[in-house]
């Protein structure tokens, strides 16, 4: 599988808006880089993807409550109440990729220094009860 030149820089956009997004909640919710972060993250997301399945992934009628939740935190963010924007986004975040938390926590565990530490007895079964039994990995 080839990756285009779309594909890398939508990595980027995705990467500043994460960026952005953290530099902004650790700036005690400043609601400018939170805006930029937000807008950051939907057009990597959009570039990495593609237009059609992004708009795919997010207007599924399974999934409406997550999206909902998720764009009307940004436009919470956005009005000027950052913080309850952010928990607001934060839930349906939650909601939406739920689903990839298993596969996500599975990948983790199979990098070499994380996935040690992923695989502490404290750690790990929290970890086990959040993607469930059936993805875990004996190391």
């Amino acid at each position: 599988m080839q990756i285009t030149d779309i594909q890398k820089i939508g990595v980027g956009l995705a990467g500043f808006g994460v960026g952005f997004l953290l530099l902004g909640v650790l700036l005690l919710f400043d609601k400018g880089l939170l805006a930029i972060g937000n807008v950051l993250f939907l057009s990597g997301l959009a570039c990495v993807i593609g237009l059609e399945r992004t708009f795919r992934f997010f207007f599924q009628w399974h999934k409406a409550k997550g999206s909902a939740a998720f764009f009307g935190g940004i436009l919470v963010v956005l009005l000027g109440f950052p913080l309850i924007g952010m928990l607001v986004e934060l839930y349906g975040f939650i909601v939406l990729f739920s689903g990839f938390f298993p596969v996500a926590i599975n990948f983790l565990r199979r990098v070499p220094v994380l996935g040690s530490i992923l695989n502490m007895p404290g750690i790990s079964s929290y970890l086990d009860g959040m993607a469930g039994d059936q993805y875990k990995q004996m190391i």
